[in-house]
Protein backbone atom coordinates (compact mmCIF):
# COMPACT_ATOMS: atom_id res chain seq x y z
CA UNK A 1 0.00 0.00 0.00
CA UNK A 2 1.57 3.30 -1.01
CA UNK A 3 1.19 6.56 0.84
CA UNK A 4 -1.26 8.02 -1.65
CA UNK A 5 -3.69 5.19 -0.92
CA UNK A 6 -3.71 5.90 2.80
CA UNK A 7 -6.53 8.07 4.14
CA UNK A 8 -5.30 10.96 6.26
CA UNK A 9 -6.81 13.93 8.04
CA UNK A 10 -6.24 17.32 6.42
CA UNK A 11 -3.82 18.37 9.12
CA UNK A 12 -0.69 16.57 10.26
CA UNK A 13 0.14 16.05 13.90
CA UNK A 14 3.23 18.04 14.81
CA UNK A 15 3.64 17.12 18.44
CA UNK A 16 2.37 15.09 21.37
CA UNK A 17 -1.39 14.76 21.27
CA UNK A 18 -1.68 15.32 25.01
CA UNK A 19 0.68 18.28 25.09
CA UNK A 20 -0.92 21.15 23.22
CA UNK A 21 0.34 24.58 24.31
CA UNK A 22 -0.63 25.09 27.94
CA UNK A 23 -2.21 21.65 28.17
CA UNK A 24 -0.66 19.50 30.91
CA UNK A 25 -3.57 17.42 32.20
CA UNK A 26 -1.30 15.04 34.11
CA UNK A 27 0.79 17.66 35.90
CA UNK A 28 1.37 16.48 39.45
CA UNK A 29 0.46 12.87 38.63
CA UNK A 30 2.88 10.06 39.41
CA UNK A 31 3.12 7.14 36.99
CA UNK A 32 5.02 3.88 36.92
CA UNK A 33 5.58 2.25 33.53
CA UNK A 34 6.94 -1.20 34.29
CA UNK A 35 8.77 -2.35 31.19
CA UNK A 36 9.51 1.02 29.57
CA UNK A 37 12.83 0.25 27.95
CA UNK A 38 11.51 0.21 24.40
CA UNK A 39 8.46 -0.27 22.18
CA UNK A 40 5.02 0.45 23.56
CA UNK A 41 6.29 0.94 27.10
CA UNK A 42 8.63 3.69 25.96
CA UNK A 43 5.87 5.26 23.86
CA UNK A 44 3.51 5.30 26.85
CA UNK A 45 6.12 6.74 29.21
CA UNK A 46 6.94 9.56 26.79
CA UNK A 47 3.32 10.49 26.17
CA UNK A 48 2.52 10.47 29.89
CA UNK A 49 5.47 12.82 30.28
CA UNK A 50 4.22 15.00 27.45
CA UNK A 51 1.00 15.38 29.43
CA UNK A 52 3.02 16.57 32.44
CA UNK A 53 3.39 13.43 34.55
CA UNK A 54 6.35 12.31 36.59
CA UNK A 55 7.12 8.87 35.19
CA UNK A 56 9.17 6.12 36.77
CA UNK A 57 10.48 3.98 33.92
CA UNK A 58 11.74 0.53 34.76
CA UNK A 59 13.40 -2.35 32.97
CA UNK A 60 16.48 -4.53 33.01
CA UNK A 61 18.56 -2.89 30.28
CA UNK A 62 20.69 0.06 31.37
CA UNK A 63 23.70 1.74 29.85
CA UNK A 64 25.86 -0.60 31.90
CA UNK A 65 24.01 -3.87 31.40
CA UNK A 66 21.71 -5.57 28.89
CA UNK A 67 18.92 -8.01 29.58
CA UNK A 68 18.50 -11.36 27.84
CA UNK A 69 16.64 -9.53 25.05
CA UNK A 70 20.07 -8.12 24.11
CA UNK A 71 18.93 -4.89 22.49
CA UNK A 72 20.57 -1.46 22.78
CA UNK A 73 17.62 0.57 24.09
CA UNK A 74 17.97 1.59 27.75
CA UNK A 75 15.75 2.87 30.54
CA UNK A 76 17.99 5.94 30.84
CA UNK A 77 17.19 6.87 27.24
CA UNK A 78 13.48 6.49 27.93
CA UNK A 79 13.70 8.70 31.03
CA UNK A 80 15.51 11.38 29.02
CA UNK A 81 12.79 11.25 26.35
CA UNK A 82 10.12 11.65 29.03
CA UNK A 83 11.84 14.73 30.41
CA UNK A 84 12.39 16.18 26.94
CA UNK A 85 8.67 15.73 26.24
CA UNK A 86 7.79 17.92 29.21
CA UNK A 87 7.50 15.55 32.13
CA UNK A 88 10.02 14.17 34.60
CA UNK A 89 11.52 10.81 33.71
CA UNK A 90 13.11 8.71 36.44
CA UNK A 91 14.92 5.53 35.40
CA UNK A 92 15.10 2.67 37.89
CA UNK A 93 16.66 -0.68 37.03
CA UNK A 94 14.22 -3.37 38.19
CA UNK A 95 13.78 -7.05 37.48
CA UNK A 96 10.03 -7.41 37.98
CA UNK A 97 10.38 -11.13 38.65
CA UNK A 98 12.04 -10.20 41.95
CA UNK A 99 9.41 -9.08 44.51
CA UNK A 100 12.08 -7.47 46.70
CA UNK A 101 13.25 -5.21 43.86
CA UNK A 102 9.67 -4.19 43.08
CA UNK A 103 8.99 -3.56 46.75
CA UNK A 104 12.01 -1.25 46.96
CA UNK A 105 10.81 0.61 43.88
CA UNK A 106 7.34 1.17 45.34
CA UNK A 107 8.83 2.25 48.68
CA UNK A 108 10.94 4.82 46.81
CA UNK A 109 7.89 6.19 44.97
CA UNK A 110 6.01 6.39 48.26
CA UNK A 111 8.90 8.15 49.98
CA UNK A 112 9.36 10.60 47.12
CA UNK A 113 5.72 11.39 46.37
CA UNK A 114 3.38 9.57 48.75
CA UNK A 115 1.17 8.49 45.88
CA UNK A 116 0.92 6.51 42.65
CA UNK A 117 -1.71 7.56 40.12
CA UNK A 118 -0.97 5.38 37.09
CA UNK A 119 0.46 1.87 36.91
CA UNK A 120 1.23 0.45 33.47
CA UNK A 121 2.17 -3.23 33.48
CA UNK A 122 4.06 -3.57 30.20
CA UNK A 123 6.78 -6.03 31.19
CA UNK A 124 7.38 -8.66 28.51
CA UNK A 125 10.74 -9.44 26.91
CA UNK A 126 9.69 -12.73 25.33
CA UNK A 127 9.62 -11.87 21.64
CA UNK A 128 13.05 -13.35 20.99
CA UNK A 129 11.73 -16.73 22.14
CA UNK A 130 8.58 -16.67 20.03
CA UNK A 131 8.34 -19.35 17.35
CA UNK A 132 5.59 -19.19 14.78
CA UNK A 133 3.53 -22.20 13.70
CA UNK A 134 5.12 -24.47 16.31
CA UNK A 135 3.09 -27.04 18.21
CA UNK A 136 3.11 -26.75 21.99
CA UNK A 137 5.00 -30.03 22.42
CA UNK A 138 7.61 -29.02 19.84
CA UNK A 139 8.28 -25.70 21.57
CA UNK A 140 11.29 -25.65 23.93
CA UNK A 141 9.72 -26.04 27.36
CA UNK A 142 12.24 -23.81 29.13
CA UNK A 143 11.51 -20.98 26.67
CA UNK A 144 7.77 -21.45 27.01
CA UNK A 145 7.82 -21.36 30.79
CA UNK A 146 10.13 -18.35 30.69
CA UNK A 147 7.62 -16.54 28.47
CA UNK A 148 4.88 -17.24 30.99
CA UNK A 149 7.02 -15.93 33.83
CA UNK A 150 7.90 -12.78 31.89
CA UNK A 151 4.35 -12.13 30.70
CA UNK A 152 2.32 -13.19 33.75
CA UNK A 153 4.42 -13.41 36.91
CA UNK A 154 5.97 -9.96 36.40
CA UNK A 155 2.56 -8.33 36.10
CA UNK A 156 1.19 -10.11 39.16
CA UNK A 157 4.23 -9.30 41.29
CA UNK A 158 4.20 -5.64 40.28
CA UNK A 159 0.48 -5.23 40.95
CA UNK A 160 0.76 -7.03 44.29
CA UNK A 161 3.41 -4.61 45.50
CA UNK A 162 2.19 -1.40 43.84
CA UNK A 163 -1.58 -1.49 44.25
CA UNK A 164 -1.63 -0.72 47.98
CA UNK A 165 -0.02 2.61 47.11
CA UNK A 166 -2.21 3.25 44.06
CA UNK A 167 -5.53 2.66 45.86
CA UNK A 168 -4.55 5.07 48.61
CA UNK A 169 -6.19 7.84 46.56
CA UNK A 170 -9.32 7.61 44.38
CA UNK A 171 -8.81 8.01 40.64
CA UNK A 172 -5.90 5.60 40.20
CA UNK A 173 -5.50 3.81 36.87
CA UNK A 174 -4.05 0.37 36.14
CA UNK A 175 -3.29 -0.55 32.53
CA UNK A 176 -2.47 -4.14 31.66
CA UNK A 177 -0.62 -4.12 28.34
CA UNK A 178 -1.15 -7.05 26.00
CA UNK A 179 -1.31 -8.06 22.33
CA UNK A 180 -4.83 -8.17 20.95
CA UNK A 181 -8.20 -7.54 22.52
CA UNK A 182 -10.55 -9.95 24.23
CA UNK A 183 -12.47 -10.14 20.97
CA UNK A 184 -9.50 -10.84 18.71
CA UNK A 185 -8.00 -13.27 21.23
CA UNK A 186 -11.25 -15.16 21.79
CA UNK A 187 -10.04 -17.68 19.21
CA UNK A 188 -6.74 -19.43 19.79
CA UNK A 189 -3.83 -17.48 18.27
CA UNK A 190 -2.38 -20.64 16.73
CA UNK A 191 0.21 -18.85 14.61
CA UNK A 192 2.08 -17.58 17.69
CA UNK A 193 1.45 -20.72 19.70
CA UNK A 194 0.40 -21.93 23.12
CA UNK A 195 2.77 -20.03 25.41
CA UNK A 196 2.51 -16.64 23.70
CA UNK A 197 -1.27 -16.96 23.43
CA UNK A 198 -1.56 -17.86 27.11
CA UNK A 199 0.65 -15.00 28.28
CA UNK A 200 -1.20 -12.35 26.29
CA UNK A 201 -4.66 -13.67 27.09
CA UNK A 202 -3.76 -13.75 30.79
CA UNK A 203 -3.04 -10.01 30.73
CA UNK A 204 -6.57 -9.39 29.47
CA UNK A 205 -7.93 -11.47 32.32
CA UNK A 206 -5.75 -9.59 34.80
CA UNK A 207 -7.23 -6.31 33.61
CA UNK A 208 -10.70 -7.71 34.24
CA UNK A 209 -9.83 -9.15 37.64
CA UNK A 210 -8.00 -6.08 38.89
CA UNK A 211 -10.94 -3.92 37.82
CA UNK A 212 -13.10 -5.67 40.41
CA UNK A 213 -10.35 -5.45 43.03
CA UNK A 214 -9.70 -1.70 42.73
CA UNK A 215 -13.20 -0.45 41.90
CA UNK A 216 -14.30 -0.11 45.55
CA UNK A 217 -11.41 2.32 46.05
CA UNK A 218 -12.49 4.60 43.21
CA UNK A 219 -9.83 3.27 40.86
CA UNK A 220 -9.94 1.80 37.36
CA UNK A 221 -8.21 -1.15 35.69
CA UNK A 222 -8.33 -2.37 32.10
CA UNK A 223 -6.26 -4.03 29.40
CA UNK A 224 -4.87 -2.12 26.43
CA UNK A 225 -3.40 -3.38 23.17
CA UNK A 226 -1.53 -1.53 20.46
CA UNK A 227 -2.08 -2.60 16.88
CA UNK A 228 0.78 -3.64 14.62
CA UNK A 229 3.43 -1.82 16.59
CA UNK A 230 6.44 -0.30 14.87
CA UNK A 231 8.78 -1.06 17.74
CA UNK A 232 12.51 -0.72 17.34
CA UNK A 233 12.84 -4.45 16.68
CA UNK A 234 9.93 -4.48 14.21
CA UNK A 235 11.47 -1.65 12.20
CA UNK A 236 14.75 -3.54 12.07
CA UNK A 237 13.01 -6.72 10.98
CA UNK A 238 11.44 -4.86 8.07
CA UNK A 239 14.66 -3.04 7.20
CA UNK A 240 13.11 0.42 7.61
CA UNK A 241 13.13 3.39 9.97
CA UNK A 242 10.26 5.37 11.43
CA UNK A 243 10.85 7.95 8.71
CA UNK A 244 10.47 5.55 5.76
CA UNK A 245 8.38 2.82 7.39
CA UNK A 246 5.94 2.61 4.47
CA UNK A 247 8.66 0.89 2.47
CA UNK A 248 8.05 -2.08 4.76
CA UNK A 249 4.93 -2.86 2.73
CA UNK A 250 7.30 -4.38 0.18
CA UNK A 251 7.95 -7.11 2.73
CA UNK A 252 4.35 -7.44 3.92
CA UNK A 253 1.61 -5.37 2.30
CA UNK A 254 -0.43 -5.35 5.52
CA UNK A 255 2.33 -3.36 7.24
CA UNK A 256 0.40 -0.39 5.88
CA UNK A 257 -1.83 -0.56 8.98
CA UNK A 258 1.09 -0.39 11.44
CA UNK A 259 1.36 2.30 14.09
CA UNK A 260 4.09 4.07 16.02
CA UNK A 261 4.63 3.53 19.77
CA UNK A 262 3.39 7.07 20.29
CA UNK A 263 -0.12 6.01 19.24
CA UNK A 264 -0.65 3.59 22.11
CA UNK A 265 1.17 6.09 24.34
CA UNK A 266 -1.46 8.68 23.50
CA UNK A 267 -4.16 6.14 24.25
CA UNK A 268 -2.73 5.62 27.73
CA UNK A 269 -2.33 9.36 28.31
CA UNK A 270 -5.91 9.99 27.21
CA UNK A 271 -7.19 7.37 29.64
CA UNK A 272 -5.14 8.82 32.49
CA UNK A 273 -6.43 12.34 31.79
CA UNK A 274 -10.09 11.31 31.46
CA UNK A 275 -12.07 12.18 34.62
CA UNK A 276 -14.62 9.61 33.47
CA UNK A 277 -12.06 6.82 32.96
CA UNK A 278 -14.13 4.50 35.17
CA UNK A 279 -16.38 3.86 32.16
CA UNK A 280 -13.57 1.62 30.86
CA UNK A 281 -13.24 -0.41 34.05
CA UNK A 282 -12.62 -4.06 33.24
CA UNK A 283 -12.69 -3.44 29.49
CA UNK A 284 -10.30 -4.73 26.86
CA UNK A 285 -9.50 -1.89 24.46
CA UNK A 286 -7.11 -1.03 21.65
CA UNK A 287 -5.30 2.13 20.67
CA UNK A 288 -7.37 2.37 17.48
CA UNK A 289 -10.62 2.07 19.41
CA UNK A 290 -9.64 4.76 21.91
CA UNK A 291 -8.46 7.13 19.15
CA UNK A 292 -12.03 7.30 17.88
CA UNK A 293 -13.30 8.23 21.35
CA UNK A 294 -10.61 10.68 22.42
CA UNK A 295 -9.64 12.14 19.04
CA UNK A 296 -5.86 11.67 19.22
CA UNK A 297 -3.86 10.63 16.17
CA UNK A 298 -0.65 8.85 15.35
CA UNK A 299 2.43 10.89 14.49
CA UNK A 300 1.41 11.06 10.82
CA UNK A 301 -2.02 12.45 11.64
CA UNK A 302 -3.89 9.23 10.92
CA UNK A 303 -5.91 6.95 13.20
CA UNK A 304 -5.02 3.34 12.35
CA UNK A 305 -7.62 0.87 13.56
CA UNK A 306 -5.33 -2.12 13.29
CA UNK A 307 -7.31 -4.88 14.99
CA UNK A 308 -10.46 -4.17 13.01
CA UNK A 309 -8.32 -4.21 9.87
CA UNK A 310 -6.58 -7.45 10.86
CA UNK A 311 -9.85 -9.29 11.43
CA UNK A 312 -11.76 -7.86 8.47
CA UNK A 313 -8.95 -7.70 5.88
CA UNK A 314 -5.76 -9.56 6.79
CA UNK A 315 -7.23 -12.63 8.51
CA UNK A 316 -10.00 -12.66 5.92
CA UNK A 317 -7.40 -13.16 3.20
CA UNK A 318 -8.20 -9.93 1.36
CA UNK A 319 -5.63 -7.76 -0.45
CA UNK A 320 -4.17 -4.94 1.64
CA UNK A 321 -6.27 -1.82 1.58
CA UNK A 322 -6.29 0.51 4.57
CA UNK A 323 -9.09 2.69 3.18
CA UNK A 324 -11.52 3.24 6.03
CA UNK A 325 -9.11 1.77 8.58
CA UNK A 326 -6.54 4.55 8.82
Amino acid sequence: MNEQQTERPDTQDTGHAAARPGDRPLAGRIALVAGATRGGGRGIAVELGAAGATVYVTGRTTRERRSEVNRPETIEETAELVTAAGGEGIAVAVDHLDPAQVERLVARIDADHGRLDVLVNDVWGGDHMTRFHTKMWDFPLEDGLRMLRLGIDTHAITSHRALPLLIRNPGGLVIEMTDGTAETNAAYRWEVGFFYDLAKTAAIRMGLALAREVEPYGCTALSLSPGWLRSEAMLENFGVTEENWREGTRVDEHFAISESPAFVGRAAAALAADPDRARWNGRSVSSGELAKVYGFTDTDGSRPDAWRYVTEVQWAGKPADVTGYR
